[in-house]
């Protein structure tokens, strides 16, 4: 299948992204997950028919640019990258798919911006995590001491090959060609090896976050038709509760055989597709 690589200006950012699919084909934003990039869609790239797949590198990952310095990374900062790109393409109406955190960003959008999603595909992830108003002063103390020690001192890598290694052996593990697909899109050739391309403010702590009630408070202005698929073996279904899924009027939800990049790795990606595609269809 023939990609594009795309790369918009969006509120002072250069965003890349990876295009897919037949240009007059259903429009369609995919939204990666923490530390992941446009990749991570790659094995849904020639399943999903008649779609044209706009896979988005967020700020601070892959290849698109960072944020200041100075700037903690909000989560709700990107719903207004994701729709300065779809203006930029001209699209006042279009489909989200989003996994993990790219799943959250998309249910905020979707209950912020009704008017300008026509579904929503939501892959191991629906709202983002939260803090109790009680937990916030402390949360915002550490996230604070946190920044003024942070110093960063990036990992390197002898090979690609050592790289794919350690991304395969990460946090949530995947398969070869599903680290190789990533590690692609989010490493760097230096004099001194191979480091990440992401920003490392990305893994310090959120300065400040949503409360339960106000991620339910956007779940509940979701209009259009939307679907929830879980892993079997994924991170999300132990901690998820039925107060958020209720939230969202008429969601359909189906677990599937994987893990927490069921969507990605080989023997779960067609099921994924297969799941999609039928969604898409009765739209």
């Amino acid at each position: 299948m023939q990609t594009d690589e795309l790369r918009f200006e969006a509120n002072g950012h250069l965003i890349a992204a990876r295009a897919s699919g037949p240009e007059a084909g259903l429009p369609v934003l995919a939204l990666h997950g923490w530390l992941d990039n446009a990749a991570t869609f790659r094995a849904l790239e020639p399943a999903l028919a008649g779609v044209r797949l706009l896979a988005l590198d967020l700020v601070g990952h892959g290849f698109s640019d960072h944020r200041p310095a100075e700037m903690p990374y909000y989560i709700w900062d990107n719903l207004a990258d994701v729709v300065a790109v779809a203006d930029e393409l001209g699209w006042h109406r279009f489909h989200l798919l989003g996994h993990s955190m790219g799943a959250s960003i998309a249910s905020l959008l979707a209950g912020a911006m009704p008017e300008r999603v026509a579904s929503l595909v939501m892959l191991e992830g629906i709202g983002p995590l939260v803090d109790a108003p009680a937990e916030l002063p402390e949360q915002m103390a550490k996230a604070i001491r946190r920044r003024r020690r942070h110093r960063p001192t990036p990992r390197f890598y002898a090979s690609i090959e050592e790289a794919v290694v350690a991304r395969m052996n990460g946090r949530f593990p995947v398969d070869a060609q599903a680290a190789r697909w990533l590690v692609e899109r989010s490493i760097v050739h230096t004099e001194k090896g191979f480091r990440w391309r992401s920003d490392p403010a990305l893994t310090l702590p959120s300065v400040l976050r949503l409360s339960e009630e106000q991620v339910r408070a956007f779940l509940r202005r979701i209009r259009c038709p939307s679907l929830l698929v879980l892993g079997s073996r994924g991170v999300v279904a132990p901690l998820l509760t039925r107060s958020r899924t209720d939230c969202v009027r008429g969601l359909r939800q189906l677990t599937l055989e994987g893990g927490h990049h069921l969507h990605l790795e080989q023997g779960t990606s067609d099921a994924v597709a297969e799941a999609i595609n039928r969604f898409y269809a009765a739209l």
